[in-house]
């Protein structure tokens, strides 16, 4: 009798929220909270102390914990972080620095397929403007409760940016050839030997967990993930978590959601490749620098 209660109660919801999406002013708020992983082990961190390694994770939380709002509609988003200022010590150059490679504001828009990707880097403003990436999602049966909402589950693998840090590990030197190989085509065009990219290695693909709830039935989510039969309150990819911690339906503030439309419109690839010839420029003029200096000294 309880799941039958239960059972009326969500079909009701779901019926009921079906006439707020098809208002034409229709509009929801979801706050997303992000963690990301760091092995500070395989990064030389084997030989720091727990103290240590307490003490450098604190000062990097501010980069690899963050919240975000999504804004949506039945056929546009917008993802921003929800900044605030960094304690002292807090982050700092480091984080100013891979901002560089976790983007700024990004609009998805699902009727067009589009996604567009604020992004800043050295001075320069882009819009990294690209297809929706779609994945194939395998539905489950398999449900949560979160918060008020009931999710059920999803997986799908999905190909990994050559330029994501999230999922850059150290790449170890010890392994085989066949090894060796992980993401070779990618760093080909960095062929020094104090390349920093020689020292990492990105999977080529990592297994997606989602968690979605019908009861808000938009194909909208977090980040870049789209697709599923309603909004994506939980998502897990490689090292990085997103939780959605609260949802605000049709707010009495109502926020623009509008396609971005300053600075120069690249794809993907094209930023990409932008950020490893400015690496390979700095390499090298900081490399000369040093050699400089050695010679110099001889």
């Amino acid at each position: 009798m309880k799941a039958l209660i239960s059972r009326v109660s969500f079909l009701a919801f779901t019926f009921l929220f079906s006439f707020a999406l098809n208002a034409q002013d229709f509009q929801g708020q979801a706050h997303y909270f992000s963690k990301t992983t760091v092995d500070m082990d395989g990064w030389g961190g084997r030989q720091m102390s727990p103290e240590m390694k307490a003490q450098i994770a604190e000062r990097m939380k501010s980069m690899f914990e963050k919240t975000f709002v999504l804004t949506f509609n039945r056929q546009e988003s917008m993802y921003v972080e929800d900044e605030v200022l960094d304690a002292p010590g807090r982050g700092g150059a480091w984080r100013g620095m891979m901002s560089s490679f976790t983007g700024g504001p990004q609009y998805k828009n699902v009727k067009e397929s589009m996604i567009i990707q604020e992004q800043e880097f050295f001075g320069k403003q882009f819009l990294v403007k690209d297809e929706l990436p779609k994945l194939e999602w395998k539905m489950g049966s398999e449900t949560k409760q979160i918060g008020q909402y009931t999710c059920f589950k999803a997986t799908a693998m999905k190909a990994v940016d050559e330029l994501d840090w999230t999922n850059m590990r150290r790449r170890n030197q010890d392994n085989d050839e066949e090894k060796k190989e992980v993401k070779k085509d990618s760093l080909d065009a960095a062929s020094s030997d104090d390349d920093p990219l020689n020292e990492v290695e990105v999977p080529k693909q990592v297994e997606v967990v989602a968690w979605y709830t019908p009861q808000i039935p938009v194909n909208q989510g977090p980040a870049e993930y789209w697709g599923l039969p309603g909004l994506i309150l939980e998502v897990s990819s490689g090292r990085t978590t997103i939780l959605c911690s609260k949802i605000i339906l049709n707010p009495e503030e109502k926020k623009e959601i509008k396609k971005p439309n300053k600075g120069k419109i690249v794809t993907r690839n094209e930023y990409n490749e932008t950020v490893k010839q400015k690496m390979k420029e700095m390499r090298e003029m900081y490399g000369g620098r040093r050699g400089g200096d050695r010679r110099g000294g001889n």
